[in-house]
C-alpha cells in the first residue's frame, strides 16, 4: 500500500494543484463579488439605522454668519496657501551628475584571508 501511495504520477499531482488554486482563486472572486453586491449595501442600511441620521439637502443646511471673519483674513489665508503650495516643488536641473567613489581598502572584504592552511 505505500508503494501505491509513492508511486503517483507527477503530472496528475499538477492538475491537482492546478484545480486547487484555480478553484480558491475563483471562490475568493465569488465571494468578494458577492459580498460587494449584497454585502456592503445591508451594511450600510444597518449603519444608517444605528445613527439615525436624517439625510439633508444643501439647500437646507443654514450658513452661520462670523462677523469676525474679514477680507484681510481670507487674504492672508489664501497667499498662505498660495506660498505653501509653490515652495513644495523644487525647481532642479536635468542634469545629473555621476561621480566614481573609490572604496578604501578594507581587510575585511579580503578573500586571501579566508584561505585556510592546513597542515
Amino acid at each position: 500500500m505505500i508503494q501505491i501511495l509513492l508511486n503517483t504520477d507527477p503530472i496528475s499531482e499538477g492538475y491537482v494543484i492546478l484545480i486547487t488554486g484555480l478553484l480558491i482563486v475563483f471562490g475568493a472572486l465569488v465571494t468578494l463579488a458577492l459580498f460587494f453586491n449584497y454585502g456592503l449595501p445591508v451594511m450600510l442600511y444597518l449603519y444608517k439605522i444605528i445613527t439615525k441620521g436624517k439625510d439633508k439637502k444643501i439647500s437646507e443646511i443654514k450658513v452661520k454668519d462670523n462677523s469676525d471673519f474679514t477680507g484681510e483674513i481670507s487674504a492672508v489665508i489664501g497667499a498662505s496657501i498660495h506660498m505653501y503650495m509653490s515652495e513644495q516643488h523644487d525647481h532642479e536641473s536635468g542634469i545629473l551628475t555621476i561621480k566614481q567613489v573609490k572604496k578604501a581598502y578594507s581587510p575585511w572584504s579580503s578573500k586571501i584571508y579566508g584561505i585556510q592552511n592546513r597542515l
